[in-house]
């Protein structure tokens, strides 16, 4: 049985190194992982599923295909925002959500506070409305902010 959790493991070792390898060599996964929350799973993943991100028109399309927007129940003119529609590709989202919720522990240390804008935004948010809608604001952030790298080929820079 042990034999067996062993290859396992080297296995796991085994892709972990060629997605790594594969990340140090695309320019893409490179300008995602400038991004906080994005690793070289993530960053892998997003260019291989979504390519350059043509297929879809702003940045919010592509968040509400990977279901991390909420679900609109409007009717009468009173507009009602209920749960992420989770509809998409799972995959993605839980790395973007696994991403956002290390974000979200950065900025949370208390020996050192972050004073970025994205780190400021997301404490103030967690204050506001709790842990688990900052983490998925953040991961709807960042999927944002991936979109906008994979369509425009460059660098995600911050607005001053």
């Amino acid at each position: 049985m042990r034999n067996f959790a062993d290859s396992g493991k080297a296995r796991i070792a085994e892709y972990d190194r060629h997605i790594a390898l594969m990340a140090r060599h695309s320019t893409q996964a490179q300008r995602l992982m400038h991004l906080g929350g994005i690793g070289q799973t993530t960053a892998m993943a997003l260019v291989s599923t979504v390519g350059n991100g043509h297929d879809f028109a702003c940045g919010r399309s592509f968040a509400a295909w990977l279901g991390l927007v909420p679900g609109q129940y409007s009717s009468g003119g009173k507009q009602r925002l209920g749960r992420i529609t989770k509809a998409g590709d799972a995959y993605l989202r839980s790395l973007l959500v696994l991403g956002a919720r290390a974000v979200l522990a950065a900025a949370m240390k208390s020996d050192k506070l972050k004073q970025d804008a994205i780190s400021r935004w997301a404490r103030n948010l967690a204050e506001r409305r709790g842990y688990w809608r900052a983490v998925v604001a953040i991961a709807a952030k960042n999927a944002r902010m991936c979109w906008a790298v994979l369509q425009r080929g460059e660098a995600f820079k911050m607005p001053a």
